[in-house]
């Protein structure tokens, strides 16, 4: 049995999932797409004061600039799924990058390689029409795949539209959504937006106390700022105007702001659909949370 913990970036999944493992003796699968990067830490609230408390998988696993997608998640969390159940303990997966969560709990067929030819000119066509150009034309093509992605999410119109042209087959024909290989119990942390948005801004306030300008000038400096440019890259490519003097700092907290918060939405909408059960964080809070999940799932021998 899979325990499944989701929820929009800043909803306090690490800290619930964390406490919880503690609690049951589990160890935590990090569904995180950016919390695989090394030495991004800061930007990403990477869980490290839990990464030494409790065993965690898929932290810190490639360079920035490496390629990782959904297809190699779903191969790294299954075996990471075999070892914990091997070991007699329970594997709670947390995180918000709900299409890997997808690709772990239904499978994923072998993807075509990325064509960073035709990726690039998607891009520049997204930002000459707008994503929603895009979405369009994918709806139009893969209108599965489309119904399960915002149309401002310009990245995974992109790679879906890629694949399409590259092949001739919608991206959904190598999902499967019909039944999970796993049984699982899904928990979805719900703050009200007014809520998150302040929980949001005051994080982002928090990651500039914490050095996060000196983690993207470092990361800069070892080679990686094609990376951090990259769309995917929120809390990073917003600041790198400004070290390099073309911003000014407030400007770019606004946009990290304004993109973290798109991001949020979207997290949101998904999570909504899957009917996992609702915690109420602002109700509950953390430990509440934890007991009320405990009280979910009953005792240990359910989770067997």
């Amino acid at each position: 049995m899979l325990i499944v913990i989701g929820g929009p970036t800043g909803s306090g999944k690490s800290e619930v999932c964390c406490l919880l493992a503690e609690r049951i003796g589990g160890e935590i699968i990090s569904a995180d797409s950016m919390c695989v990067y090394r030495h991004m830490d800061i930007g990403t609230a990477k869980p490290l004061e839990c990464t030494g408390k409790v065993k965690h998988y898929l932290v810190d696993i490639v360079e920035p600039g490496e390629s990782f997608d959904a297809k190699l998640f779903e191969e790294f969390a299954f075996k990471a799924v075999r070892e914990i159940l091997s070991k007699g303990k329970f594997p709670i997966v947390c995180g918000g990058t709900y299409l890997y969560i997808q690709a772990l709990l239904y499978g994923i067929e072998e993807t075509p390689p990325p064509d960073w030819k035709l990726r690039k000119r998607l891009y520049e066509i997204a930002d000459k029409k707008g994503s929603e150009y895009l979405y369009s034309r994918l709806r139009s093509v893969d209108p599965q795949y489309a119904q399960k992605i915002s149309p401002k999410d310009t990245r995974r119109i992109v790679r879906a539209l890629e694949v399409f042209i590259n092949t001739g087959k919608p991206f959904s024909s190598f999902h499967r959504w019909s039944k999970p290989r796993f049984d699982f119990i899904g928990f979805y942390l719900r703050w009200s937006w007014e809520r998150l948005s302040e929980r949001l801004e005051e994080r982002t306030k928090r990651m500039l106390e914490m050095g996060l300008m000196d983690e993207i000038e470092k990361l800069m400096k070892m080679g990686f700022e094609n990376f951090l440019t990259s769309p995917q890259a929120i809390g990073y490519k917003e600041f790198i105007p400004c070290i390099k003097g073309e911003k000014p700092l407030q400007e770019c907290l606004t946009e990290m702001v304004k993109n973290t918060k798109e991001y949020a939405k979207r997290q949101m909408r998904w999570f909504r659909k899957q009917g996992w059960h609702e915690v109420d964080m602002e109700k509950v809070g953390i430990e509440g949370a934890v007991e009320e999940i405990l009280g979910y799932i009953g005792n240990s021998s359910t989770l067997s």
